[in-house]
């Protein structure tokens, strides 16, 4: 007899389902599990003979053949030791074979039989929901599975649990959603002295999704405002926050199954490796910026990172997706963030504070900003010069709106862009407008238009750069309120993206 139960094998965002043979034949005593596991689901067969024998069950003196199907696909991680057993104990007619062929489960087991949380419940519960079936998993991991209302998540606690809810004995309640989490930012726009210019551009990036370069000298306030974008950035809405959230339960993040409404804010430091930022290392993990999928990728010393990371992001700031390719793994993640990048404008970080001139002026700055390559520079919608702030400033009061202004202008503007693309999925801000739908929606007036042009001949302007100050020009329109875009709109786009002290 072979008995089935069900489970998935990750590869990215995404659960394939994996089919959970178990045959118990005669023969030679033994416990083999094929189908190509890693070493961690090797060591399952060891878990779930421990469980077991916690339970007062004994296994037959018999071979025992677990297969995964399908074989070729490889299969990693400690989650498949619950549906091993499922399988086995509906081989051992101790639980109905159709209720566990019924079930997708996954969990990892305790020597003693208790059911330790594992990552990747909520893509799980989507390939369940897919598949027809139930989710049976830990309850610690039953929260955040049960945000896919499509299908029915059963949460234990132990192996004995699982057997006496589908043996009737006591039959365990479904598991119940986690919270909806809102995570106001504590830090304020008016915070920050001075710095109105650099504050509109936040502006202007959070309502379109933008990506934004600040150079300054070392303690100008970039890292400073920065920080203050999660403050400013509108709320996840509902199919956003189940795409970022698929990605952080792959990485173990979600907190007690909660799903949070508030855009994710990475930060990695300069000396972060390929794999950490763009994904990779063992099993082709996400990296930070998948893990920004939907928010902010903030990269503070931006040339200090290594020359390859930083050409690495070329291509997912304009597809908004990640292919990790390696030898043993082809995965493609998800990656539409904001990227946010500052720098200083040369390796001493004085080389435009007049009062404290730099000794190796220019060179200076050309060799340390010259370590952004051109086309990855070009991918910058707005570009801006954060000069220091002077000590007298300090003591001046707030000024400027605070955060709660700026995201309400923010949010009205996200709001009309929603509108605008209701009827194209796949673009949600203007950020990501282009070929027809651009020439569609970013049309400016004829004084606009004279405008860009002049300053696309006299500055040598690429046909992407035209393109960007184009979306910026109707972000700027969004905020306004206006239908059109017209030659203000147009002028403050340019005078973002072109700057004597910027490279352009």
């Amino acid at each position: 007899m072979v008995a089935r139960a069900h489970t998935v094998a990750f590869q990215g965002v995404d659960a394939r389902p994996v089919e959970v043979q178990c045959a118990v034949s005669p023969g030679l005593p033994a416990f083999s599990i094929v189908g190509l596991p890693n070493k961690a689901v090797s060591e399952a067969r060891d878990r779930v003979r421990s469980a077991l024998s916690a339970m007062a069950i004994a296994l037959p003196s018999k071979r025992i053949t677990i297969n995964l199907s399908p074989a070729d696909l490889p299969k990693e991680g400690s989650h498949f030791d619950l549906p091993i057993a499922v399988a086995l104990l509906a081989a051992l007619d101790i639980i109905p074979a159709d209720a566990a062929e019924g079930t997708v489960a996954l969990g990892e087991l305790s020597l003693d039989g208790s059911l330790v949380p594992v990552v990747g419940a909520l893509p799980a519960a989507m390939t369940a929901a897919a598949e027809n079936r139930i989710l049976l998993c830990p309850r610690a991991s039953g929260a955040e599975a049960a945000w896919v209302d499509a299908t029915q998540v059963i949460g234990a606690e132990s192996l004995g649990d699982v057997v006496r809810h589908f043996s009737g004995q006591s039959p365990l309640p479904a598991a119940q959603p986690g919270e909806v989490n809102l995570t106001p930012s504590p830090r304020d726009l008016r915070d920050v002295k001075g710095q109105e210019r650099a504050k509109r551009a936040l502006e202007i990036a959070a309502a379109g999704r933008h990506h934004l370069i600040m150079i300054g000298t070392p303690g100008s306030g970039k890292s400073m405002l920065a920080a203050r974008l999660p403050g400013i950035l509108p709320p996840l809405t509902p199919i956003e926050a189940l795409e970022t959230s698929m990605i952080q339960s792959l990485c173990g993040l979600l907190d007690e199954g909660g799903i949070n409404r508030s855009r994710p804010f990475r930060e990695p430091h300069h000396t972060a490796s390929m794999a950490a930022i763009v994904g990779g290392g063992k099993g082709a993990k996400p990296g930070e910026i998948s893990l920004a999928h939907n928010g902010v990728l903030f990269m503070d010393e931006f040339p200090e990172f290594p020359r390859t990371v930083l050409e690495t992001l070329r291509q997912p700031v304009e597809t908004g997706e990640v292919i990790v390719a390696r030898a043993n793994a082809h995965v493609k993640y998800p990656c539409r963030f904001m990227l946010v990048a500052a720098a200083n404008p040369c390796k001493c970080g004085y080389l435009t504070d007049p009062s404290r001139a730099c000794s190796r002026a220019p060179g200076c700055g050309d060799d340390y900003l010259g370590r952004i390559s051109g086309p990855l520079m070009d991918r910058f919608d707005l570009r801006i010069e954060v000069p220091p702030v002077a000590f007298t400033d300090l003591d001046l009061p707030p000024s400027g709106d605070s955060s709660a202004t700026v995201a309400a202008r923010v949010e009205q503007a996200s709001a009309i862009q929603a509108a605008r693309y209701s009827e194209t999925p796949s673009i949600r801000q203007n950020a990501d407008i282009e070929g027809a739908l651009l020439e569609e929606v970013a049309v400016p007036d004829a004084e606009g238009k004279e405008l860009l042009l002049k300053a696309a001949d006299r500055f040598g302007l690429s046909a992407r750069a035209f393109h960007r100050i184009l979306r910026v020009a109707r972000t700027i329109a969004d905020l306004e309120g206006a239908p059109d875009i017209r030659r203000p709109h147009v002028a403050e786009a340019l005078s973002f993206r072109i700057s004597a002290k910027v490279m352009a």
